[in-house]
């Protein structure tokens, strides 16, 4: 089958995000950046069950993506075959709810006859700051941090990835999770426990800081999640303070990781993104950091922090344009995929 390829000059970009319980639907465009975008979250679904179902939350992508392309398409004021190109989540993610965003990218580019590509969750997370006005330049430091990912990676350019230390256990999404339902809060739990912390008070409790007394980028948060649920044995009645003292906790161990990478590689940029990235107290703790150091912070506007369409419309911005593509004909997904395997491109403006 031949595909038709376009000029960059006015190349369209539909992105599908479904790696986990959220459809994201975007649409980049080469002359105006994000032209539209939609998200459905699956919140309400899962929470009767205390987390994600997977086979629940590949059924209701089924549902939501068609709907959700045709409400973009009509903000947008374009039509479908105004599409020039297709990007969609191949990989980490839930096998199931990948398929569904592949399934549906690789049908509408055959009949459209225009490229497709699977692109990486984690990417569209690492390069979400490039929606806004002011950007980050490369290189730069990036924290992944999110319900599936702890991660310091060093960014040369696109595609230039190098992991500099990620989570040994949970990731800190996880945790603040695991941390919430303990007190019982219910979900989605690092919300829940944000806004409760908000009523604690500092210094009640003091919990660890986990492996910064010694060398290195890893991270760890299980015991962390276990010291919480031990102080919650011996203090049913204060959840606010735990609650502070586990947030405090994390978000000063992240804080703390971040500097020593910044030091380590020389790079005066940091980049935070995923979904705990629109946590207000980690925040607050790089902004210090990063008027102490002299070093300069970015982060994703709110609602782009957790998963979203518009993102991997961006990726698949990038990598399109530079002529990557895949095969129609071969639904490909990577629910396990390292970032380092990616490939280098040249950023298109």
């Amino acid at each position: 089958m031949k595909f038709i390829w376009v000029s960059v000059i006015k190349f369209i970009t539909l992105g599908i995000e479904s790696s986990c319980d959220e459809t994201g639907i975007g649409l980049y465009s080469q002359q105006h950046g994000l032209i539209a975008h939609q998200l459905f979250s699956q919140v309400e679904i899962h929470q009767e069950y205390g987390g994600v179902v997977p086979e629940l939350a590949s059924r209701d992508h089924i549902q939501r993506v068609l709907p959700l392309i045709k409400a973009v398409l009509k903000e947008a004021k374009i039509k479908l075959t105004d599409i020039d190109a297709i990007a969609y989540t191949a990989g980490p993610g839930l096998a199931g709810a990948l398929l569904v965003g592949s399934a549906v990218a690789k049908s509408l580019a055959w009949s459209l006859k225009i490229p497709v590509l699977g692109v990486h969750h984690m990417e569209g997370h690492l390069l979400a700051p490039l929606l806004e006005e002011t950007q980050p330049k490369f290189p730069f430091v990036a924290l992944l941090v999110s319900g599936g990912h702890t991660m310091l990676v060093d960014v040369e350019a696109i595609g230039q990835y190098k992991i500099l230390g990620e989570s040994l256990d949970d990731a800190v999404g996880e945790a603040f999770d695991k941390t919430a339902k303990i007190l019982g809060l219910g979900y989605p739990g690092g919300p829940a426990l944000a806004t409760l912390a908000e009523q604690g008070t500092e210094g009640t409790f003091t919990f660890p800081r986990p492996m910064i007394d010694r060398p290195g980028l890893e991270f760890s948060f299980s015991g962390l999640k276990t010291f919480a649920r031990n102080t919650f044995a011996k203090h049913p009645n204060e959840k606010a303070d735990i609650a502070k003292a586990f947030e405090v906790a994390a978000t000063q161990t992240l804080m703390i990781k971040c500097r020593r990478a910044l030091e380590q590689t020389g790079r005066t940029t940091l980049v935070v993104a995923g979904g705990v990235s629109a946590n207000l107290s980690l925040r607050k703790e790089l902004n210090h950091m990063g008027k102490k150091i002299g070093a300069t912070v970015f982060y994703p506007r709110q609602e782009f922090c957790t998963d979203n369409g518009a993102m991997i419309a961006l990726v698949g911005h990038f990598r399109l344009s530079c002529g990557q593509h895949d095969n129609h004909h071969e639904i490909n997904i990577k629910p396990r995929w390292n970032l380092e395997e990616l490939t280098h491109i040249e950023q298109i403006k």
